[in-house]
């Protein structure tokens, strides 16, 4: 009631809050988005884990030459920089995200068809950097269309959009082994390529929001480049991510070689174990919106880094099938929460930049798997298996504390 007696509509009327689902039905850009990112999902998890062996099998080269490919990610956190500041000087998000898939299926194409060790290199290095730039290019597309159409239920847009690309890593690695044994390495790259183009045949013709977000500088206005000083929570928070994400590689390179090696369990075991992370992924990511909207997303955040040290805890002293499904299901648990989340909190801490924000954010796990593989090295050389699985395990601490220490900053409970 206003002093007068009258009802105030704008304090009293309840906020109705449309579905998630319904949202992204309505929105021919989140219908695309979210088509577009199972596409960008499933071509590159195809991909991934079988490059390795293109190189060794196909191209000649040796082990050690072959895990040294994964460093030419280096250079994309600096292209999807480049590609994320351009963006939000001009607001063309879905221009560039064209530009860039067009570029990453060039890329993925001269990898399959080369016929020299150093192609695949300096493509990588050059070219591929631009495909991870696409995906950021469509969240920012999609931010800007939230902020365009306020509503309750738009994290639960984010982390529907976000699910489709967890949706296609489930996918890609069988369909990518199924179709390598089936063809050949090549043939799969192809795939891998066209996936990559295909990302644009969902968007069609769109070119940007409806309309402008009404706020003081709305996304898509030309605007200069954010400073350093206004990157700083950015670059705290993705560097706490990379601290998370970096057991990921660990854990890739080094469990399976501690089931079958060590610990003597059959394929089919292993295999679940391995398979059991994404499913819980996969099924505890609307949870996690939901959670956030009560506890706060920095603070769930921080639930979420803490039982990643548990996961590897796990990996590390148990020995056992339980214990291993025990970590999984955890780590399961943590991408959950950073995979529905992470992009949403790093564009809230970079509000003048969101293309930015969303490239730096993403293309930082290319960092992470190369700091993780690096340290995972040399862990594994000095600590042997399991133990090495205390390296992330301190690398996860670290990040909850710096994430309690954000999550108590003023403005940072988000």
């Amino acid at each position: 009631m206003t002093a007068h007696g009258t009802t105030d509509p704008a304090v009293d009327e309840p906020v109705t809050r449309t579905s998630a689902l319904r949202l992204m039905l309505a929105s021919p850009l989140y219908r695309g988005a979210t088509i577009a990112l199972f596409l960008s999902g499933l071509g590159f998890s195809a991909a991934a884990p079988q490059i390795a062996s293109f190189l060794v099998n196909e191209l000649g080269a040796s082990l050690s030459a072959a895990g040294l490919f994964y460093l030419t990610s280096l250079t994309a956190p600096v292209i999807g920089y480049l590609v994320g500041a351009r963006s939000d000087r001009t607001g063309a998000r879905l221009g560039l995200f064209r530009v860039c898939a067009v570029a990453g299926f060039a890329g993925w194409t001269g990898i399959a068809f080369s016929t020299q060790l150093w192609m695949p290199y300096v493509i990588s290095a050059v070219v591929l950097g631009f495909a991870g730039a696409a995906t950021s290019q469509l969240f920012a597309a999609v931010h800007d269309e939230l902020e365009t159409h306020p509503d309750p239920g738009n994290d639960g847009v984010v982390a529907g959009v976000r699910m489709a690309m967890t949706g296609g890593w489930v996918v890609g690695p069988v369909a990518g082994s199924f179709l390598a044994a089936q063809t050949s390495l090549r043939v799969m790259l192809l795939a891998t390529a066209i996936c990559t183009l295909a990302q644009v045949v969902p968007l069609g013709v769109l070119r940007k929001p409806s309309s402008a977000p009404s706020t003081e500088q709305p996304t898509g206005r030309r605007t200069g480049a954010p400073g350093l000083r206004a990157m700083l929570p950015l670059l705290a928070f993705t560097a706490l991510y990379v601290l998370v994400y970096a057991g990921e590689p660990v854990k890739y390179a080094y469990l399976p070689i501690y089931m079958n090696g060590q610990l003597n369990f059959p394929s089919g075991l292993a295999g679940a174990i391995i398979g059991i992370q994404p499913l819980v992924e996969i099924v505890l990511m609307p949870v996690a919106v939901l959670v956030a909207r009560r506890v706060g997303m920095m603070r769930l955040m921080v639930v979420g880094a803490a039982f990643g040290v548990a996961a590897n805890i796990c990996f590390a002293t148990t020995g056992t099938a339980a214990g291993l499904f025990a970590g999984q299901i955890l780590m399961g648990g943590v991408w959950a929460v950073f995979a529905a989340l992470g992009i949403i909190v790093a564009q809230r801490l970079l509000p003048t930049g969101v293309a930015t924000a969303s490239a730096i954010f993403l293309s930082s796990t290319a960092l992470a798997s190369a700091l993780g593989g690096a340290a995972g090295g040399i862990g594994a050389a000095t600590l042997g298996l399991p133990h090495v699985f205390f390296i992330p395990a301190v690398a996860g601490l670290a990040a909850v504390v710096g994430l309690a220490a954000m999550t108590r900053s003023s403005g940072h409970n988000l």
